[in-house]
């Protein structure tokens, strides 16, 4: 049987073919992080505006779930990332963009600040790093993509 598969193989050779990323070209999108991020700041928002003196079950639920959603959304966020950094890029980007790494390392931590904490200012830095993002990964693909937020 392995000398016929080997006989196939010799006869019938594969072409060789190559690929610049793991899938197919359009998998790829920091779209999906800016998302996440946005709902991140829209909860760190909505966590910001409560009455801290009320002390009633509803707003104590209302709190827990904008919390729930901040720290999921900025799991997601911060998945979405690491997927686009460790499974696109490739060594030639960093030639483009040689601190591509420490980008993407600041935005990561920025997603994790944005689960421990409730800071309007992390949650605005989250999004500002993810723009650059946005500006690094069209850039590669040698196209001006616009940047735009829900809000």
């Amino acid at each position: 049987m392995k000398k016929l598969v080997s006989l196939y193989k010799k006869w019938f050779p594969a072409e060789p073919v190559s690929a610049h990323c793991d899938g197919p070209c359009g998998v790829y999108d920091p779209a999906s992080a800016r998302i996440a991020a946005e709902a991140v700041l829209s909860m760190t928002k909505k966590i910001l505006a409560l009455n801290p003196g009320d002390n009633s079950h509803a707003t104590a639920n209302t709190l827990s779930r904008y919390i729930a959603i901040k720290e999921e959304q900025a799991q997601i966020a911060k998945d979405e990332l690491l997927i686009l950094w460790t499974d696109y890029f490739k060594p030639q980007h960093l030639e483009q963009t040689p601190d591509l790494h420490t980008k993407f390392w600041h935005a990561a931590k920025l997603c994790s600040a944005s689960k421990v904490e409730v800071s309007l200012e992390k949650a605005e830095a989250l999004m500002a790093a993810i723009e650059d993002i946005h500006n690094i990964f069209w850039a590669t693909k040698n196209r001006d993509v616009a940047y735009y937020t829900a809000a």
